[in-house]
C-alpha cells in the first residue's frame, strides 16, 4: 500500500476548510453587495404609489406644479435603485413588472398632460396594482437573496462541520490511535518489556517514527539481552568463584587442622572431585625424582591410564617440588582452581614438614641437653667408679684377697663397664640429629655416618611416602634402625647389611634390617649386652612390634611393623 504524508493530509484538510470558509465569505460579500440597493428600491417603488395618488390632484389643473410632480415621479421611476431591476442577474418577473410600470406610466402621464382626470382616476387603481406587484416582486427578490445567503452560510457551516468531524475522526483513527499505541509501547518498553508490536499506519511520518522506535526497541532488546547474559555469566562466574573459594578454604582448614597424612590428602582430593564431577584426579608424590606414592580420588580402578588428555599441576612452593596433581577430563575445566589447589597442597605440605622439622629439632635439642647432663653427671660417676674399682683391685692384689672377694670385684667391674658402654650407646642415640623432615634423608645420613665407622657394606631401600609418618615416629624409627645396624656391625660381625623401609598396606609399614652375621641365636644369648629389650620398648612406643628372625642363608633380620596412622605412645 502506497503511503502518504501526514503533513500533506493535514495541509489538505486545512486548505479545504480555508477555501470553503473563504468561498462562503466571498459569496456573502457579493450577495451583500448586490443587496445594498434593495432597501432603496423598495422605498422608491413604494413612493411611486404615493406619488400616483398625488398626481390625481394635478391631473386637470394644468399648472406648472403638475409638471414638477411628473418630473419627480419619473425621477423616482428612473432612479438607479429601480433601474437595477433591468440588470442581467435580475429575475425576469421583476424585469417585466418594472417594464409594465413604465409602460402604464406613459398612459398615466398622457392622462395628466391631457388634463383628463376622469380617465386618470379610472386607470389609477390598475396602475397602483401594477406598482404594488412591482414592489412585491422587489421585496421577494430581496428576500430571496437573503434566503440564499442564509442557506449558503448554513450549508457552508454544515459542510465545514462535516469536514471537521470527518477530519477529527480520521485523525483519531489514523493519527491519535497510532500515537496512543506508540505511547503504550514506550511505557511497556520503559518497564523492561521489549516484546511489543508497533502500530501500522498509512502515513510516512508515523511509519518512520514507528520504524525508528521498533529499530530502537530491537537494539535495546539486543543490548538488554546481552547485558542480562553478561550478568548471568558474571553471576555464574561469581557463584563458581565463591564455591571454589569455599572449597579451597574448607580444604585449607582441613589440611591445617589435622595431621597431614594420606587419609587427609585423600579427603581433600575427594572434596575437589565432588566439586568437579567430570574430572579424574590423582596426587602423585615425588621425592628425589622418584614417585613415592599415588593418591587417587574416588575409585583407583577407574583411572583412565590410556588417556592422553591429561594436565599436570606441579606441587611446587618456593624451591620445594613435591610432585604434581594430575587431572584427566574430556570437558573444559577451571585451570585456576586446580592450579590454586595444587599450590595450596604444596604450601600445606611444606608448612607441615617445616612444623614437623621444628618439632624434631626441638626434640633433638632436648635430648641433646639430656645427653650432656647424663655425660656430665652419670658418665663422670661411672668413670670415677671404674677408676675406684681398678684402684681397689690393685690394693686387694697387694694383700691377700679371698677368691670370693675377687669374684665379686670382677662382677662389679663388669657391671660398671657394661653400664658405661650402655651409657655411651644411649648418649650416641640421644645425640642423633635430624635436620631434614624427610625420614629417608635422615636414615641415609645415619647410614653414611655408620659406613665411615665400619667396613660393612650398608645399603638402603627407602620407599615410604613423605607425608606418611610423624616427627616422633621418625625419631623412634631412626633410633631403632641405628641400634639394629650397630648390633649387626659390632656384635654380629656382618659384612653386608640391608635396610628396607616399605609400606605393605594402607595400615602397615615394615622397617627391616637384614645382615649376614652370626645369627639371631647368639644375639639372644647376649640380649643384655645388645639392647634387644630397648628395641621392644621403642616398638611399643610406635604401637608396633619388633621381630627377630634367622635368615635362610645365614644372618639375622630385625623387622619393625607398625601402623603409620597410630600416634606413638609416651611422646
Amino acid at each position: 500500500m502506497k503511503k502518504g504524508r501526514l503533513t500533506s493530509a493535514i495541509w489538505g484538510f486545512m486548505l479545504t476548510l480555508i477555501l470553503l470558509s473563504s468561498a462562503l465569505a466571498i459569496f456573502a460579500i457579493i450577495n451583500l453587495s448586490y443587496s445594498l440597493g434593495d432597501a432603496r428600491a423598495i422605498n422608491a417603488s413604494g413612493s411611486l404609489r404615493m406619488q400616483s395618488y398625488r398626481l390625481m390632484f394635478y391631473a386637470n389643473s394644468g399648472s406648472e406644479a403638475a409638471e414638477e410632480k411628473i418630473v419627480e415621479f419619473e425621477n423616482t421611476l428612473n432612479s438607479q435603485a429601480l433601474k437595477r431591476s433591468l440588470t442581467w442577474y435580475t429575475p425576469q418577473d421583476l424585469k417585466s413588472k418594472y417594464l409594465a410600470v413604465i409602460d402604464k406610466w406613459q398612459v398615466m402621464r398622457y392622462y395628466i398632460e391631457s388634463e383628463d382626470s376622469r380617465l386618470y382616476a379610472a386607470a389609477l387603481k390598475d396602475f397602483v396594482d401594477t406598482i404594488d406587484l412591482f414592489v412585491l416582486e422587489t421585496e421577494q427578490y430581496a428576500a430571496l437573496k437573503l434566503k440564499i445567503l442564509a442557506i449558503s452560510q448554513i450549508g457552508g457551516l454544515g459542510l465545514m462541520l462535516l469536514i471537521a468531524f470527518f477530519t477529527v475522526r480520521l485523525a483519531k483513527r489514523k493519527v491519535v490511535k497510532p500515537l496512543q499505541q506508540l505511547m503504550q509501547a514506550a511505557d511497556t518498553i520503559s518497564q523492561g518489556n521489549f516484546n511489543v508490536a508497533m502500530p501500522q499506519t498509512e502515513y510516512l511520518e508515523l511509519s518512520a517514527l514507528s520504524s525508528a522506535l521498533d529499530s530502537t526497541v530491537k537494539k535495546l532488546a539486543a543490548v538488554y539481552q546481552g547485558l542480562e547474559e553478561q550478568v548471568e555469566e558474571k553471576t555464574i562466574a561469581l557463584t563458581r568463584a565463591n564455591d571454589e573459594l569455599t572449597l579451597l578454604y574448607d580444604s585449607l582448614v582441613m589440611l591445617h587442622s589435622s595431621k597431614l597424612n594420606k587419609n587427609t590428602l585423600s579427603l581433600a582430593l575427594d572434596a575437589l572431585q565432588s566439586h568437579e564431577k567430570e574430572v579424574n584426579l590423582r596426587l602423585v608424590m615425588v621425592e628425589d625424582g622418584e614417585v613415592t606414592d599415588i593418591i587417587t580420588a574416588g575409585n583407583e580402578a577407574e583411572w583412565p591410564y590410556h588417556c592422553d588428555n591429561s594436565k599436570q599441576f606441579p606441587l611446587q612452593f618456593e624451591d620445594n617440588n613435591l610432585g604434581y596433581l594430575e587431572v584427566v577430563s574430556a570437558l573444559p575445566f577451571s585451570f585456576a582452581l586446580f592450579n590454586n589447589f595444587a599450590i595450596m597442597l604444596a604450601r600445606s605440605m611444606v608448612i607441615y614438614n617445616a612444623a614437623e622439622q621444628r618439632q624434631q629439632l626441638a626434640l633433638m635439642d632436648e635430648r641433646g641437653v639430656i645427653a650432656r647432663e647424663l655425660h656430665d653427671s652419670l658418665g663422670q660417676l661411672l668413670s670415677f667408679l671404674k677408676i675406684q674399682v681398678n684402684l681397689l683391685s690393685k690394693e686387694l692384689d697387694k694383700t691377700s684377697k679371698s677368691p670370693r672377694a675377687a669374684e665379686q670385684l670382677q662382677e662389679i667391674n663388669e657391671g660398671v663397664n657394661t653400664a658405661y658402654v650402655q651409657l655411651r650407646e644411649l648418649l650416641s642415640t640421644f645425640r642423633l640429629t635430624i635436620k631434614d623432615p624427610n625420614l629417608g634423608h635422615a636414615i641415609e645420613a645415619m647410614v653414611e655416618q655408620l659406613r665411615g665407622q665400619s667396613d660393612a657394606s650398608i645399603t638402603l631401600d627407602y620407599k615410604l611416602p613423605t607425608q606418611l609418618l610423624g616427627a616422633h615416629q621418625h625419631i623412634h624409627i631412626l633410633q631403632l634402625t641405628r641400634e639394629a645396624t650397630l648390633n649387626a656391625i659390632k656384635h654380629a660381625s656382618a659384612k653386608h647389611i640391608h635396610i628396607s623401609c616399605q609400606k605393605i598396606s594402607e595400615q602397615k609399614v615394615i622397617i627391616s634390617i637384614s645382615d649376614d652375621g652370626v645369627g639371631i641365636e647368639k644375639l639372644k644369648e647376649r640380649d643384655q649386652h645388645f639392647g634387644l629389650g630397648i628395641m621392644h620398648e621403642r616398638a611399643s612406643r610406635l604401637s608396633g612390634v619388633v621381630e627377630f628372625s634367622q635368615n635362610k642363608k645365614g644372618g639375622a633380620t630385625v623387622a619393625l611393623t607398625f601402623s603409620p596412622q597410630q600416634e606413638p605412645e609416651n611422646k
